[in-house]
């Protein structure tokens, strides 16, 4: 069956995308419990001790405390409540930590940083999977031992108000809550407002035991403006006097029943210097822990440092507070200081009973791994190797086809045979798919724990064995048509192929180097700057081209391009030839030679030999922006400097010129209306930005008139879908006009457009910059360079992938998930609804990569008249994306036992995912312009 490139091209990603969501799946498997709460529960506490038989070691000590108070504020990093911020905006709280009743501690988080799994860490004491970290977007119920289920089950009373990721947690613990939405992060007073209206009534009855409140607004301020922003003070300051209403309120009921309660004030993770987290770095890993309570002796002059522990010591703590039983999966040890006021006898008790516990884990776990031989750290592939390695098959063989493709795929014709019946007829195909039911019959009926792949019913398991097989056997076809036919061994000395020019080695040994950078977590952590060197020496390579055809010439004048007409035909008629060859730019295939720039004038000619650097210097300011990685991500760049409040009349300005350029550089291509329409959207870009404080205008000088800026909002993403709307309009209808082509060029520019008017809202002001001079380099590599250099489609294309890749650096984002900008996932939105929320802010993160593939095909439609340039584009893209997602997977694979496996390489892995499926996604749109560029 004959395909075309495109189509084919987007088939394999499509497959990919399926190969990809199979192997995450089985490489982030569901943590290993160590028994069931019920086997736990009913168990003794503590086994009799070898002497001192006269006392009760069998059951649990009573409660050290009447009520526990947990006081959980979202992204407390530790320097807020220890730092110069916690003495200027927390007086009270730094009045409990240096002389009042307290214990102070810098709670070290693990990986991953985010809210749900350090929940689950503060509670079960356990550490979560990595996985945990998409879990967070919508909590499944938790089953693991923890204090929450242990209280409920002693019949304690247990009130919460705060994220509504605690119902989710625990659903019916409660005997009342009120959640609020923990992702809607332009919200900051509203989400705490609604738990602090509860506090005045609850301190007054007696009817709870413990009392969980949990706030958000301080993460969600360091989302939106970061750790440095004024807000963060008045919320500390707010909190600060939360946390005296508490104590105080305690420290009354005291006095009345004369039992020690327990307030604890604590964070789930901290916040990195660009106000997310996610990730390894200090500021999200550190935070603040305060034990307080009456029961905590302390004498005057006693002044003690905060000492450093683990986060998932608090669930032993508390569980022995209360007198209850220690989580099963803990590995936390009890907080010492919190007994060390008790007698001697019961100290010994507490540890007791915390070592029992620990060594009751140990012994369920060991035997495991002597039987299993391997080591607990091992255990992403203890349940789940079968699907793994499975899944790893399919981006491997996807690649193997479109190497494979490439004569026939980047041919003239832009067509290739696919063999779709006679693989799946073949006795390998056959004999290949036996043996895989055989192994799945074998593993998932006799392994003691079966793996995810084995919970799959048996129609899809068969489904994706099927497929494994039918590719397998496609490649195999593939390389015995190949090598049969002789393509790569055969050659014609009528027309030899043209020589690899430099450009070609260049891009091709860079796409290698980066593949191979991937195997060290150092390339990963820094692979901006990978990306920075890729297209820095890319412009050299231009300039050197341009330089060479223009330049060297006997009288060494720039006045005119060399031009031989013998070398002309020689090259035309090879390029007319050759097998391998991709369409160009011109309508009869001319060379590679700089013959166009004789027709340019003056000024043109010139920016022809300036513009690689002009684009080197973009770059290089670029790359003052923002820092990113992580060995330099904490050095000032001008974006700190911009963001920071004493220079927000600079950055009115600089957004203010940025949205100016902006519509200077995209509307010369759009319709009328969709002009009106994208400056209107841009003056309610910066209106936006002013309504929520960023910007100023130029009457205001204050932060009155402050808002969430949803109207402002809206009203911008009313003139995107317009202009989206109008370009969808003109690509229709060139479909029923085939002739008149201007009519699709015109509309894939707006929905370009459109994109760049959304970008520009989604944006932080400071890195409006960034999108200007994307605009800038596209518009001057069309102008003067890919146009008079007639590069063909698969250099472009590569072109583009390279820059979009290095654009996604530019705007600040890196492997880290914590650079993630989850705020721009609630521009115009009141409320929390989680697709289009989703949506923008995938949209905002992958900015780069998705704007320079649209300009790609805009740029194609309109300056190509072979209907094959596009079918060639998409075949690239499609390859040049499979070549890092099919290597990684492979080094993850083999890497499983590195000890950055969690911190450096499953984020990077996440990050492959999701651009795997943005790529299918563009391949798809490109088939579909290809189609339209067929019919017309």
């Amino acid at each position: 069956m004959r395909l075309g490139s495109g189509a084919f091209a987007a088939c394999c990603v499509v497959i990919e995308v399926l190969g990809v969501a199979l192997f995450l799946r089985g490489f982030f498997p569901a943590p290993v419990r160590s028994s069931s709460r019920a086997e736990q529960r009913a168990e003794p506490a503590a086994p009799e001790p070898s002497a001192g038989a006269s006392s009760n070691w069998t059951k649990l000590p009573p409660p050290l405390f009447k009520k526990v108070v947990i006081m959980l504020i979202d992204g407390l990093r530790d320097d807020f409540v220890f730092g110069s911020k916690g003495v200027k905006f927390m007086p009270y709280t730094t009045y409990l930590v240096e002389k009042g009743a307290s214990h102070s501690f810098v709670a070290e988080a693990k990986l991953p940083t985010v809210t749900m799994p350090r929940i689950k860490a503060l509670m079960t004491g356990s550490l979560p999977g990595f996985i945990d970290v998409v879990r967070n977007l919508n909590s499944p119920e938790l089953l693991e031992d923890n204090v929450i289920t242990q209280a409920k089950a002693a019949g304690k009373r247990i009130i919460f108000y705060g994220d509504e990721t605690w119902v989710k947690l625990f659903p019916k613990h409660f005997v009342e809550y009120d959640g609020t939405t923990s992702f809607f992060v332009s919200d900051y007073t509203e989400v705490d407002d609604n738990v602090t209206r509860h506090l005045d009534k609850v301190l007054k009855r007696g009817d709870w035991d413990m009392l969980i409140l949990h706030y958000l607004g301080l993460d969600h301020i360091g989302h939106v403006s970061g750790p440095s922003s004024p807000l963060i003070g008045h919320k500390l300051r707010e909190m600060d006097s939360i946390l005296m209403k508490i104590h105080t309120s305690l420290l009354s009921e005291e006095r009345e029943t004369l039992v020690p309660n327990l307030l604890v004030l604590c964070g789930d993770h901290g916040m990195s210097e660009t106000g997310g987290h996610g990730a390894s770095s200090m500021e999200e890993l550190n935070t603040a822990l305060i034990l307080i309570s009456s029961a905590f002796e302390r004498k005057p002059g006693d002044i003690r440092r905060p000492k450093h522990v683990q986060q998932t010591d608090l669930a032993a703590t508390l569980a022995i507070g209360l007198g209850l039983p220690i989580p099963g999966n803990s590995v936390g040890s009890l907080l010492f200081p919190t007994v060390e006021g008790r007698p001697v006898r019961e100290q010994l008790r507490f540890l007791h009973l915390n070592a029992v516990q620990l060594s009751k884990l140990l012994q369920e776990n060991v035997p495991s791994y002597e039987k299993a031989g391997t080591r607990s750290g091992d255990r992403l592939f203890l349940n789940g190797s079968l699907q793994v390695h499975t899944a790893a098959v399919f981006p491997s063989q996807v690649l193997s086809l479109l190497l494979l493709s490439i004569p026939e795929a980047l041919s003239n014709k832009a067509e290739l045979e696919v063999p779709l019946w006679s693989p799946v007829f073949s006795l390998l195909f056959y004999l290949t798919l036996l043996v895989l039911s055989a192994l799945h019959v074998i593993v998932c009926t006799s392994a003691e724990s079966s793996c995810y792949f084995c919970g799959l019913s048996w129609l899809t398991a068969g489904g994706v064995m099927v497929l494994v097989s039918a590719l397998l056997c496609a490649v195999v076809s593939a390389l015995a048509k190949t090598f049969g036919d002789g393509k790569f061994l055969s050659k014609n000395p009528a027309h030899p192929k043209p020589r690899w020019s430099e450009l070609d080695v260049l891009i091709l040994l860079g796409t290698m180097g980066h593949v191979l950078s991937l195997g060290a977590s150092s390339f990963i952590e820094e692979e901006h700057q990978t990306w920075y060197f890729l297209i820095n020496t890319l412009c050299l390579a231009l300039c050197h081209e341009i330089y060479r055809n223009c330049l060297l010439r006997d009288d060494s004048e720039p006045q005119q391009c060399p031009h031989v007409e013998e070398e002309f035909i020689r090259t035309a008629a090879a390029l007319q030839d050759r097998s391998t060859g991709c369409d160009t730019l011109e309508p009869h295939g001319v060379s590679r030679s700089l013959t166009s720039l004789d027709t340019l004038r003056g000024y043109e000619k010139w920016m022809v030999l300036a513009s690689p650097w002009v684009i080197l210097t973009c770059c290089r300011l670029l790359r003052s922006l923002n820092q990113t990685g992580v060995q330099w991500a904490h050095r000032p760049d001008l974006g700190h400097w911009l963001t920071s409040s004493d220079h927000k009349a600079e950055l009115s300005v600089l957004t203010a010129l940025s949205l100016i350029v902006i519509f200077a550089l995209v509307q010369r291509k759009c319709s009328l209306t969709s002009k009106v329409a994208l400056a209107l959207g841009l003056l309610g870009v910066y209106c936006y930005r002013a309504a929520i404080g960023n910007v100023l205008f130029p009457w205001q000088r204050d932060s009155k008139d402050i808002s969430k800026g949803v109207i402002e909002a809206r009203f911008v993403h009313v003139f995107v879908l317009g202009i989206l709307f109008t370009g969808t309009k003109d690509l229709l209808k060139s479909q029923v006009i085939a002739t008149d082509v201007t009519i699709k060029t015109v509309g894939l520019w707006e929905i370009y457009s459109g994109l760049v008017l959304l970008a520009a809202l989604l944006f932080r002001p400071h890195n409006l910059p960034v999108l200007v001079f994307s605009l800038l380099i596209q518009t001057i590599m069309t102008k003067f360079i890919w146009k008079p250099l007639r590069h063909d489609a698969a250099e472009i294309t590569i072109m583009h992938y390279w820059f979009g890749q290095a654009f996604f650096y530019f705007q600040g984002n890196s492997n880290n998930i914590a650079t993630v900008d989850i705020s721009a996932g609630f521009v115009g939105l009141d409320t929390y609804i989680e697709v289009p929320a989703v949506f923008l802010t995938a949209f905002a993160t992958f900015a780069g990569p998705v704007l320079w593939a649209s300009h790609l095909v805009s740029f194609l439609s309109s300056e190509t008249s072979s209907g094959s340039a596009l079918s060639h584009a998409c075949f690239c893209y499609a390859l040049i994306c499979s070549f890092p997602v099919s290597a990684y997977i492979i080094l993850v694979t083999s890497l499983r036992y590195h000890l950055f496996i969690w911190s450096v390489f499953s984020p990077k892995l996440l990050y492959e995912g999701m651009h795997i499926l943005i790529t299918a996604a563009i391949c798809v749109f490109f088939t579909a312009m290809d189609q339209t560029n067929t019919k017309s």
